[in-house]
C-alpha cells in the first residue's frame, strides 16, 4: 500500500472542485482531475466533448469496466506523482472512494457545497464544452451526476467545505484543512 497522502475532491458540478485544485496547486501539491479521463475517452472514440457525450462515455464505461473504472485508471498516475501529497479532483461513486482506500493508507475526502443556483450560473459563465447551456441541462447533469453514486460520496466526506463565499474565503478555508492534513 503506497504511503502518499491522497486527497480526494468530491462535489457536484460547479461547487469549485477546479478552483480548489487550482489552489492546492499553487500550495505545491500535484492534482489528478478523474474527468480528463472520461475525455481522454471522447477524444479516442473521435466525439465532441458535450455534456451528453461525456455523460455517456461516464456510463457506458463504468457499466463495461465497473464502478470504479475511473479511479482504476486514475491510481498508476498518482502513483507516479514524485510529490508526497496528490491531490484527486472528481471523486464521483462509493466504489472509487474503495478503490483509492485500498491502494493508498493515507486518504482524506473533502466535499465541496455550492448551492444549485449558484453552481448553474458559473458553470454557464464558465462555458467548457461539456458545460451546460439550460436549466434543464443542468438538472438533467445533476441527475446524471447522483445516479453513480455523487451524493453518497458527499455525505461521507471527511471535510465539507461550503463555497458560497469570496475566493478569499474559500482560500482561507482549504489553507485550513490542508494544514489540518498535512501540516503545511
Amino acid at each position: 500500500m503506497e504511503r502518499k497522502v491522497v486527497i480526494g475532491v468530491a462535489g457536484m458540478p460547479g461547487a469549485g472542485k477546479a478552483t480548489v485544485r487550482r489552489i492546492i496547486k499553487r500550495m505545491g501539491y500535484p492534482a489528478v482531475v478523474m474527468g480528463d479521463v472520461i475525455r481522454e475517452e471522447a477524444k479516442r472514440g473521435g466525439l465532441e466533448p458535450t455534456p451528453e457525450n461525456l455523460g455517456q462515455i461516464m456510463l457506458r464505461l463504468r457499466e463495461e469496466e465497473g464502478p470504479a473504472v475511473v479511479a482504476k485508471r486514475c491510481v498508476p498516475k498518482i502513483m507516479e506523482a514524485r510529490e508526497p501529497v496528490v491531490l484527486i479532483d472528481g471523486i464521483r461513486s462509493p466504489q472509487e472512494v474503495e478503490e483509492y482506500k485500498r491502494h493508498f493508507l493515507s486518504f482524506t475526502l473533502i466535499a465541496i457545497h455550492t448551492s444549485p443556483e449558484k453552481r448553474f450560473r458559473r458553470l454557464f459563465r464558465r462555458g467548457r464544452s461539456d458545460d451546460p447551456r439550460t436549466w434543464e441541462t443542468f438538472l438533467e447533469r445533476d441527475r446524471r451526476e447522483l445516479s453513480v453514486g455523487l451524493g453518497d460520496v458527499i455525505a461521507q466526506a471527511d471535510h465539507m467545505i461550503v463555497n458560497d463565499g469570496t475566493m478569499e474565503q474559500l482560500e482561507e478555508e482549504v489553507q485550513r484543512v490542508l494544514k489540518e492534513l498535512v501540516g503545511k
